[in-house]
């Protein structure tokens, strides 16, 4: 890869106009076949959900600047008997992923392929996966 080519990959995978990745419906779609009705306590440009209580099902897609605090939330909130599905980047070399889901108990979904998120014509530039804290 020329490093024209990286420098723009790190601006779209690192700049602020990436933070918020509308979840695609047949994501939402399917695990709601599965799970039933999710609560968000992330809706797209939302606000207050690390702060606020999650109800006893929830579907989280992030922000993706600041992953670790949700998936510390989301480790938290498990504890207290909740489901927690996240849809987040499959970064499995970061500091969060080996703290609160490698070998600590969530289920982890590879997702195959790159997701379209909102109403984008081009995938994700990065790989996905869904993780699920408790039943």
């Amino acid at each position: 890869m020329g490093l024209i080519y990286m420098a723009t990959l790190s601006r779209v995978l690192f700049s602020k106009q990436s933070d918020n990745w509308a979840t695609p419906k047949v994501v939402l779609e399917s695990l709601e076949k599965e799970f039933g009705p999710l609560f968000d306590p992330c809706p797209l440009h939302g606000e207050g959900g690390l702060e606020k209580e999650w109800m006893k099902k929830n579907f989280v897609n992030p922000p993706y600047s600041d992953i670790k605090s949700w998936v510390k939330k989301a480790n938290d909130e498990a504890k207290k008997g909740k489901l927690v599905v996240m849809l987040i980047p499959a970064r499995t070399d970061t500091k969060w992923f080996h703290e609160y889901i490698y070998q600590k108990g969530p289920e982890v979904r590879f997702l195959k392929g790159r997701l379209k998120f909102g109403d984008s014509k081009n995938s994700a530039p990065f790989p996905s996966m869904l993780v699920i804290w408790g039943s």
